[in-house]
């Protein structure tokens, strides 16, 4: 007796309730699946498949690529700090030549102004001193014609102008002078 005689001596026959057991209706829907199931292996799981392993590869590549970028603009980032810095002490740089270069312009200015205010006073006193020396000369020179003009009168006679005017410079000339 093969196996289904054996379900089917084993079916009740009264038409069986919800807890009684069809052999024949178990057979059926296990030879529907197990086609069903051959189908679907056959057809639409290598599709199912293919296209879960297409997503699993896309998501894989999405991630990769989520982190081939964030370390691209981590280096980036870096990258601009280091520019960032760079220029930061570029310009501390150009402002400290730039001081260097006003305080020496300043310095210079200073120090030409300086020797400007020097060669102005040594000017000044030379040029005094010339106007002192020629005030004295202009001085002499009157000193000499009021002489000769008392000489010739307590001598009441004309002198020889030249001739005298010789005589009293040499004696002037030889008195000590005093600088002022």
């Amino acid at each position: 007796m093969t196996i289904f005689a054996f379900l089917a001596a084993a079916e009740p026959a009264a038409g069986g309730g919800l807890v009684s057991l069809q052999v024949n209706l178990m057979f059926w829907t296990l030879v529907i699946f197990l086609i069903l199931f051959w189908i679907l292996k056959k057809y639409a799981f290598p599709a199912v498949l293919g296209a879960v392993e297409a997503r699993e590869k896309a998501l894989a590549d999405a991630i990769e690529g989520a982190k081939r970028d964030r370390e691209e603009a981590a280096r980036v980032l870096g990258e601009h700090r280091q520019q960032r810095e760079g220029a930061r002490a570029e310009a501390q740089r150009m402002i400290a030549e730039a001081r260097a270069v006003a305080e020496k312009s300043r310095a210079e200015l200073l120090e030409n102004t300086r020797q400007d205010q020097q060669e102005m006073l040594e000017r000044a006193r030379r040029d005094i001193a010339a106007e002192r020396d020629k005030a004295i000369a202009e001085l002499r020179r009157e000193a000499v014609d009021l002489a000769i003009a008392g000489a010739s009168k307590v001598v009441e006679q004309n002198l020889d102008s030249d001739k005298n005017r010789k005589l009293v410079e040499a004696f002037l000339s030889s008195l000590p002078t005093e600088k002022r």
